[in-house]
Parts: C-alpha cells; structure tokens; sequence
C-alpha cells in the first residue's frame, strides 16, 4: 500500500492556496507542478492511523439473503441516517441485484464506498476534504467541504451523498452537516476506539447470514487475507485499477 500520504507534510503555503480553492473553486488555475492530488494528500489529517494496517471488506453475494436489509437499517442507525429512499437521502449502503445476462443467474450485494487504494473522489476534491488515511480509509472532512460534488461525480461506484437539509439528532461520534458530502466510513468511529467490526458486518454475523467480513488486509493472519488468498474474489469496476479495498465472492 502506498504511504504517499505521510512523505507530504502540510505547509503555510499549501494550506494558504486551499483558502484560496475553497473561495474561488470555479476560476481556481493549480500553480505549475501542484496537482489536484498533490493539495488533497497536503491537507490529510493521519493521525492515529498506521500504514501497517488496510481495513477492508469481503462480502460473499452466495450468503446475501435477497431481500435482507439488515445491514443498512444498521447502517443507518450507528450513523444517524433516515433510511429514506427519496433521491435527496443519505444513503451510505445500498442492496443491488446483480444478474449475469448469458446464464440469467442473479445475486444480491451490498454496495457502499469500496475505500480504493487509487480514489479518485481524493483525486478531484478541490480542498483537500476528501482524503485517505494511512489505514486505506477514505473519508470526507466537513469543515473544508465546500459541497462542489465533483467526488460524487467521479466515484464509479455512486457511493456519495450530499446532505441537502439540516440535521437533527446526530449520533454523537458521527457529526454530518449540511452542504456537505458524506459515505461509508467504515465506522472509523469504532475503529479508533479499538472496536474490531462494522455495524453492517455485526448485523449480518447476528442474522446468521456471515455474508460480510471485516478486517485488515495487510494481516496474512487475519481472517479476511486468508479468505481473499484461498478463494476466488473480485473488485467492482476492476478494470479501473482503482484496487478497492472491498471485495466479493461469488460474482
């Protein structure tokens, strides 16, 4: 995994030229030499995430109950969602039903942000508030989101929301705010208060179902490196060489 992030410290001059992307985000020229990339990896905050560690997720469609929805109503609760379906609702994971045109075959997954080593949504974020952590977790900083959406526009995966309404009764380790883009964090929340699991990954374990598994893919010891080394999975959208850290069975 790349630890390109923790070889840029920020500086005075590249935090001055983010004020300046935030305020005047539809004329803003990058100097010559400054790429997108390059401001966004400037304004990570890395704190508390090791480099030694890439969370990631296995989800094996062929235990995917279809119509089971467990995993987003817990979702939705551990991160104060609505769970509303309208188009203007946060939705951070998503059921979808796949099916194979030539055999007819089809399969039923859960889709959220697949935490790609190469995100493009860092790649375009203007500010720096899309980032990566050393931990291969991508995530949204709302105090220098400026709700231009251009992450949401570049995610192929359509894993991005945008809070278009004030928000009230928020869970106290998940702030979210208006104007702002949000996605699945993995719930860092639990990760950095040394809980081992995802609030999806628990529902799913608790229904019987064990369709979703959690953990750290640098670990060769760990239960989801020895599943993706023995057994055959994949990447959504693999052709983009994006290297999700979310992977699948049975597609």
């Amino acid at each position: 995994m790349s630890t390109e992030q923790e070889k840029q410290p920020s500086s005075a001059a590249r935090r001055g030229f983010l004020g300046v992307a935030a305020a005047g985000l539809g004329g803003v020229m990058l100097a010559p030499g400054i790429s997108l990339i390059e401001v966004a990896q400037a304004a990570t905050p890395t704190a508390g995430a090791s480099s030694k560690v890439r969370w990631g997720m296995l989800i094996d469609t062929t235990k995917c109950a279809d119509g089971c929805t467990d995993c987003v109503t817990a979702c939705n609760t551990e991160n104060g969602l609505s769970g509303g379906t309208k188009a203007t609702d946060s939705q951070w994971i998503r059921k979808v039903q796949i099916k194979e045109i030539k055999t007819g075959r089809t399969a039923s997954a859960p889709v959220m942000c697949q935490h790609c080593a190469s995100p493009p949504c860092v790649d375009v974020c203007p500010t720096g508030a899309s980032f990566k952590r050393p931990d291969g977790i991508v995530l949204v900083d709302r105090h220098i989101c400026i709700g231009c959406r251009y992450c949401m526009m570049a995610c192929p995966y359509k894993a991005r929301s945008f809070v278009h309404e004030e928000i009230t009764d928020q869970q106290p380790d998940v702030p979210r705010g208006k104007g702002c883009v949000e996605s699945c964090t993995l719930c860092v929340h639990r990760l950095d208060k040394g809980e081992s699991t995802t609030a999806c990954a628990e529902a799913c374990t608790k229904a019987g179902h064990g369709a979703i598994v959690f953990g750290d893919l640098n670990n060769p010891e760990s239960e989801i490196s020895r599943r993706v080394r023995e057994l055959s999975s994949t990447q959504l959208r693999a052709d983009l060489r994006l290297d999700p850290g979310v992977r699948y069975q049975g597609l």
